[in-house]
């Protein structure tokens, strides 16, 4: 890293607390050093209230852009001046571009999710899915899903800060693509059985299974899913959250968060650099495996 740092190289950050576990910054600077691009990158442990300044700063130091994950991004928008119109649909950022001082906030996580599904060859296309989670990521995963061609999402929610989030989610859904999305509370169990036992595939697209929440899951028992479903979480940190080993030992097929962070950094880096990532190398280096 001391050898590619020059008085030009340019900074990406990321944003979100806790951030310490996370695997970006090893990401991002190992695919910079494999393509010779003059970049670094570095997580910056920022909740809301450091936010505005955080984004002034980066504005002042001319910071090429940053990522921003929990619980910024369904509030950092209020401090950049334009929205991709992904990131306007879904009411959030995870991605900021900064071009000559002009700060534009873009949403790649839900083309990380069905790009790394892809990957691990899974196909949702024309199935149902059933997914726990309104925040910005769960809304993205929705919201390209439904443009990519999944059929059917069942959404369950509790009857947060985020519920309205999700009505208007499932509105935009269902007057804008091909897809039916309904909305359910996540407090209705027997519901929330009754969606995944008709569903393809059951994602947890929140922080639920990630410290402080290590070792907890919304499924209350095995009883809950089958082997042939497919189970995939958003989070990374641990690699196999209670939900995946529970689904493990019924036979299911998981996959963790690794993919969707794959991919939906390499949308970014893209954004950032004009150039690809270099995916295999990346994976190779960092020994990501589904």
């Amino acid at each position: 890293m001391a050898e590619r740092i020059t008085g030009h190289t340019e900074l990406i950050g990321l944003i979100a607390t806790p951030i310490r576990h996370s695997s970006s910054p090893r990401m991002h600077n190992e695919a910079f050093a494999k393509l010779g691009l003059d970049y670094a990158y570095l997580a910056f442990e920022v909740g809301n209230e450091e936010l505005e300044d955080t984004i002034k700063g980066f504005r002042a130091m001319k910071v090429r852009g940053s990522n921003v994950s929990m619980p910024n991004k369904t509030v950092v928008h209020k401090y950049l001046d334009k929205l991709s119109d992904a990131a306007q649909m879904c009411g959030a950022v995870n991605t900021i571009v900064n071009d000559d001082g002009v700060l534009t906030g873009h949403i790649t996580d839900g083309i990380g999710y069905m790009s790394g599904l892809k990957d691990a060859g899974i196909d949702i296309i024309g199935k149902k899915m059933t997914i726990v989670g309104a925040g910005g990521a769960a809304t993205a995963i929705q919201v390209q899903a439904a443009l990519d061609g999944v059929k059917e999402i069942s959404i369950f929610n509790r009857k947060d800060e985020f519920y309205e989030r999700a009505q208007k989610t499932v509105k935009d859904i269902n007057e804008k693509t091909n897809c039916k999305a309904t909305l359910y509370d996540l407090e209705d169990l027997d519901k929330l059985k009754e969606e995944i036992a008709s569903s393809y595939i059951f994602t947890n697209a929140t922080g639920m299974g990630m410290k402080p929440l290590e070792g907890q899951t919304y499924i209350p028992d095995k009883s809950f899913l089958r082997e042939d479903l497919i189970v995939t979480d958003v989070v990374y940190a641990p690699a196999e959250t209670a939900l995946l080993k529970m689904a493990k030992e019924v036979g299911c097929k998981t996959l963790n968060g690794f993919p969707m962070m794959l991919f939906q950094g390499a949308a970014a880096f893209k954004l950032w650099t004009n150039q690809d990532m270099p995916i295999e190398h990346v994976k190779e280096v960092m020994g990501i495996q589904y």
